[in-house]
């Protein structure tokens, strides 16, 4: 027995000292437009990306993350609560409405991630292990360049070479400021083809949709991604999951990141075991 709990004590030391031993290193401002014409001043401004990630590790895992701001606002950003989880974390900027189209704003995600698979080997990741979340808008954004896979064949990227999609109250109807741009209310609801709803498909790769309280979400957010759930059975996808966060409205990151990040661990563990 006291064999036993040195052992677990000696492995267990060994974790926590290889988890310390992990270093980071931030690299900023990345244009991830790679064509060789010189892109217009706005696009790039808006169009870089930070990557943050550990030095002294190979094969990590990747998460992309799309800041939110309802495609009108916000920046890039890397999430503390992803910081020294034994991962990279990119954070992606990208053009605003009503300065770009909402169809060029899910351009701007495909190319984002379509870099992410060519380069993230030189960062010592693992182009296998490339997950892909984000809030609100950043959510939606994920959503579209995933399950409409012409977005990232434009960059010879196949879609379902994604690890898994795990955005964060995303909308799943299309985006009320492509709406917007149509000449209809927030509170019209409509499925086009920049829905994620439009492109369900039962080959798409494993997602995990998060939201806040139905009765504190934005605009029946949660009622979105709860159709987009039985839509994704009902072609044969048979891993969409939905988590309500119970008392939580729109702003519910808090409580979604540690489930984020276990899932990529989970996930991670499962890929890498086949």
């Amino acid at each position: 027995m006291k064999k036993i709990l040195f052992i677990l004590i000696i492995v267990l030391s060994s974790n926590i000292l290889l988890a310390q031993e992990l270093k980071y290193k931030l690299q900023v401002d990345v244009p991830y437009y790679e064509n060789k014409a010189t892109p217009e001043a706005y696009k790039k401004e808006r169009c870089k990306l930070d990557i943050y990630y550990p030095t002294n590790k190979k094969d990590f895992a990747t998460v992309i993350w799309f800041h939110g701001g309802g495609l009108t606002g916000g920046e890039k950003e890397i999430p503390k609560a992803l910081e020294e989880k034994g991962m990279a974390v990119i954070g992606v900027g990208y053009r605003l409405s009503p300065k770009t189209k909402g169809s060029e704003i899910i351009q701007d995600a495909a190319a984002a991630v379509a870099w992410t698979f060519k380069h993230i080997r030189e960062f010592g990741g693992n182009e296998q292990l490339i997950f892909i979340s984000g809030h609100s808008a950043g959510g939606y954004l994920g959503v579209m360049v995933t399950l409409d896979k012409h977005y990232l064949q434009a960059y010879d990227v196949d879609a379902n070479r994604i690890a898994e999609l795990i955005p964060f109250s995303g909308q799943t109807i299309t985006h009320f400021t492509i709406r917007k741009e149509q000449g209809l209310k927030e509170t019209q609801p409509t499925i086009d083809q920049y829905a994620p709803l439009f492109h369900v498909r039962a080959d798409a790769p494993p997602l995990l949709l998060i939201t806040g309280d139905r009765e504190q979400e934005l605009l029946g957010r949660y009622e979105e991604n709860a159709y987009m759930v039985r839509m994704m059975k009902l072609v044969g996808h048979s891993q969409t999951r939905l988590i309500e966060l119970g008392g939580y409205g729109h702003n519910m990151t808090f409580p979604a990141f540690p489930l984020l990040i276990k899932e990529i661990d989970h996930r991670t563990k499962e890929i890498l075991k086949n």
